[in-house]
């Protein structure tokens, strides 16, 4: 039985366990990435809702409901065309133009048509 290959597993796992810590203090950084990843609900709407109409505000929308938005309908508005991208799980419908990755409009419920006003 060779016992080079055990050594190095638990070496590395010791590594990477006693470096998790020490990173974390010299990069705090690393902890407030963790701590977005805890805002509630109402925290990550809030946010979007401030960063609506800037340039990457798309990028916190896939952030932070990755996998659970859901393409309803195609209006024009923004840079030609947004999307309306409903999120089930929490009942709030997002109006995206992805030509500039801006969200432009957020509203409560299923909205499959934003006024044209709100997209603008």
């Amino acid at each position: 039985m060779k016992l080079a290959p055990l050594f190095t597993s638990v070496a590395l796992v010791g590594f990477f366990t006693v470096w998790d810590a020490p990173l974390k203090v010299i990069n705090p950084s690393l902890i407030q990435a963790s701590a977005a990843e805890e805002m509630s609900i109402a925290q990550k709407l809030d946010l979007l809702t401030k960063s609506k109409d800037q340039i990457g505000g798309g990028d916190q929308l896939r952030r932070f409901f990755f996998g659970d938005l859901e393409p309803i309908g195609i209006q024009p508005g923004g840079a030609g065309h947004v999307v309306n991208l409903y999120n089930k799980a929490n009942d709030v419908t997002f109006a995206y133009c992805s030509h500039y990755d801006v969200i432009v409009a957020i509203k409560k419920g299923k909205v499959t048509k934003f006024e044209p006003s709100e997209v603008k």
